[in-house]
């Protein structure tokens, strides 16, 4: 063997110890994905606390690992999947939710307990889409995990994905984070073609003044009677409204701003991470990945509509209208369908002020989507 063949076989091996080696066409594509997710949270502030982990996780998950070594979330023993133990059992979305029921205000809900109905009229959309997925082929789990996209609530989605379908778990809780991020771009014209000019511009009476006992005793109540009706719900609404109460009680300040901040951040950079880091070519790029976005942006659209022709439907019966385009906040994208509102809103009527009330049917939707998600595992799961 000459000079020139040792040197051929020396630079073969050597690529064969790079991820070049085993680069494919699909790891690159998968790898703009991430790298356009980033670009949308950093250039256009889409979500940036879940596109950067997201985004930054996907580009990770799809460098190939050199054979024999354990790297990615799916190789027994090593350090990624043991991070990933959080999202495939379901832990880190519970702890999501302690800390929004820790940042939460139910105020402008309990003032307005109508509203709620605005919250639950959106769920529509997880179970239509739930009919849909059954239509096209997928189980009645895959089904129950890919409606729950129309929530808009991504710990939701991958609390019961990880329960109900694990094998889609990536598909589903990239397509949820998705969706929630372009909340500005899907819902406003949703938004403006269910409603007139007219309808647009209601005003609503400014929010009663709601008592500390109130805000005290609602978390306890609100738990108590959820899980009885879904028990299944009761991980997720069970950590949202403790996290309520340790806010509202006014004795537990530290935990409830622990929760809030240091704690929530740290689990959302891990579950953000990790969910993009499970979605290699091989696992992701599928015809179900495909069907799923799809049916994720049908769910999503349906949701929306279904809260804003819900308000208009109670509108017939009311005295004191309410503006239906606060239905749009029903879904639980929390706070962003509720800014969303009031930019629509003051498309209309620049002095219309409709973020407070929109933030009723919005945080309602939170409760809405746990519930459903309740409701699907407790009937699916056995």
């Amino acid at each position: 063997m000459n000079t020139t063949d040792i040197l051929l076989s020396k630079a073969a091996q050597l690529l064969d110890t790079t991820a070049f080696g085993s680069l494919e066409l699909g790891n690159v594509i998968m790898i703009v994905v991430g790298l356009i997710f980033v670009f949308l949270a950093i250039a256009k502030d889409y979500e940036p606390l879940l596109l950067v982990p997201i985004g930054f996780g996907i580009v990770v998950g799809n460098i190939p690992a050199v054979p024999g070594m354990p790297l990615s979330v799916y190789d027994d023993g090593s350090v990624m999947q043991y991070l990933y133990f959080g999202v495939e059992k379901g832990v880190y979305p519970p702890l999501i939710f302690l800390g929004i029921g820790a940042m939460t205000d139910f105020s402008t809900m309990l003032s307005n307990p109508k509203l709620i109905l605005l919250g639950g009229a959106a769920q529509v959309g997880v179970f239509l889409t739930f009919l849909g997925a059954l239509v096209l082929g997928f189980s009645p789990n895959e089904a129950g995990a890919i409606g729950i996209i129309g929530g808009a609530d991504g710990p939701t989605a991958i609390f019961l994905s990880s329960k109900l379908a694990p094998d889609l778990l990536g598909a589903i809780a990239i397509a949820a984070y998705s969706y929630m991020a372009l909340v500005p771009v899907i819902q406003p014209p949703i938004m403006k073609l269910l409603t007139t000019k007219a309808e647009r511009t209601i005003r609503m009476k400014p929010s009663r003044q709601v008592s500390t006992r109130e805000r005290i005793i609602f978390p306890v109540i609100a738990f108590l009677v959820c899980t009885m009706l879904a028990p299944g719900a009761i991980v997720l609404i069970g950590m949202l409204f403790f996290g309520n109460l340790l806010k509202e009680c006014t004795v537990t300040d530290r935990l409830a701003a622990t929760a809030r901040s240091a704690m929530i951040d740290v689990v959302t950079i891990l579950l953000g991470f990790c969910v993009g880091a499970s979605t290699s070519a091989s696992h992701f790029l599928t015809p179900s990945s495909i069907l799923i976005f799809c049916l994720g942006a049908l769910a999503f659209s349906v949701a929306t509509a279904a809260g804003v022709l819900f308000a208009k439907f109670m509108n017939l019966f009311l005295t004191e209208k309410i503006n239906p385009l606060i239905g749009a906040a029903g879904v639980s994208a929390v706070p962003d369908s509720a800014r969303v509102v009031q930019v629509v809103g003051q498309q209309a009527d620049p002095q219309n002020f409709l973020l407070m009330h929109a933030m009723a049917p919005n945080v309602a939707g939170v409760i809405g989507s746990a519930i459903a998600a309740g409701v699907l595992w407790s009937q699916l799961a056995n």
